[in-house]
């Protein structure tokens, strides 16, 4: 791929300019010139200006055509064919991506170009450095056929939307006052701009987008220098997996926050015990299950006294085998989202 040289040789001859006056202008040799207008070297920064000032050509521009041929280079050296490298592409979802409007690719039927785009959404230097550096900021709870990287794609584009979002300010006290506001908002119909509004208010972005296709994630924390930050999947469809999910990320915010500045914490396995029984018991409190256990024919009425929706109890009772998951009691009262 051509660098800036042939654009440069077209303007020298547009203006009747020696290639020799050219190079005195720049305080170059001719021989430099020559790499230059041949594209056998790369341009400086300070070259780049004093092009541009020369010129009149954008300076950004000469960067862009300077940049697109260096990671030409670089994707030559790296894949041994075209095919190769599209195949590398593919493994990052573009198509999925490009369609869900997650990214822009500026020119479908270029892969050099496909990869600048896909660097710029990434967000990182280069491919070679993005394992190394998910191992340092995000925690990956590991399970066969996880897929690391479909999960950062869908991180990234969470965090791309979320990135102008202005919030109020968050301190410890808001996860307990949230924590009862949610057991309002848990009896009413699922609405997901009631939860997004109801977590603004108390300091923590919520943000909920479906992950890509293949991709078992069904929620993540962070904290993002002081402001927490949740984002949820709708992977399984039900309201009280969907809860429980949100409930485990609030867990992890109310006992992990300082961890949480320096790793992403994706929950994606049911290994974590602990976690997992304060989810479940802020869902329905030990008490209040105990009381439904001990007087199971007035377990609705119990429920509804303590703003537990009914779907909370019969996914907890069918998941401790108390009902079976196809009994009419459990389908009668599972609410989908």
């Amino acid at each position: 791929m051509s660098g800036f040289g042939h654009m440069l040789k077209d303007y020298l001859d547009y203006y009747k300019i020696s290639q020799t006056e050219f190079a005195d202008r720049l305080n170059i040799s001719q021989k430099h010139m020559n790499e230059i207008i041949n594209d056998k070297t790369n341009l400086s920064v300070d070259l780049i200006l004093a092009i541009s000032l020369l010129t009149g050509i954008d300076a950004n521009l000469i960067y862009q055509v300077e940049y697109k041929k260096k990671i030409s280079e670089y994707l030559k050296d790296k894949f041994d064919s075209e095919k190769e490298l599209k195949y590398f592409l593919n493994s990052y979802s573009i198509k999925e991506m490009e369609k869900r409007n997650w990214i822009v690719l500026h020119d479908v039927t270029s892969n050099v170009q496909n990869y600048i785009d896909l660097i710029d959404f990434l967000n990182i230097k280069d491919i070679d450095m993005f394992d190394s550096f998910l191992e340092k900021r995000y925690l990956f709870k590991k399970r066969e056929n996880s897929d690391d990287k479909k999960i950062y794609l869908w991180i990234r584009h969470c965090d791309i939307m979320t990135k102008d979002i202005e919030i109020c300010d968050y301190n410890s006290n808001n996860i307990n006052k949230l924590l009862e506001e949610l057991k309002v908002e848990r009896n009413r119909k699922f609405n997901k701009e009631n939860l997004i509004n109801l977590f603004k208010k108390y300091g923590i972005i919520l943000y909920i987008e479906d992950a890509l296709k293949g991709s078992k994630v069904r929620g993540c924390v962070r904290v993002k220098v002081n402001t927490p930050v949740i984002y949820m999947t709708t992977y399984y469809k039900e309201k009280a997996s969907f809860y429980f999910t949100l409930y485990h990320e609030l867990m992890h915010l109310k006992h992990d926050f300082n961890k949480l500045k320096n790793k992403t914490l994706i929950e994606d396995s049911d290994d974590e015990d602990d976690i997992d029984k304060l989810a479940l018991n802020e869902m329905i409190d030990d008490k209040d299950y105990k009381e439904i256990l001990s007087n199971y024919d007035n377990k609705d009425l119990i429920a509804k006294n303590n703003n537990i929706p009914l779907c909370f109890l019969y996914s907890r009772l069918a998941k401790e085998g108390r009902i079976g998951y196809k009994s009419k009691e459990y389908i009668n009262n599972i609410e989908r989202i």
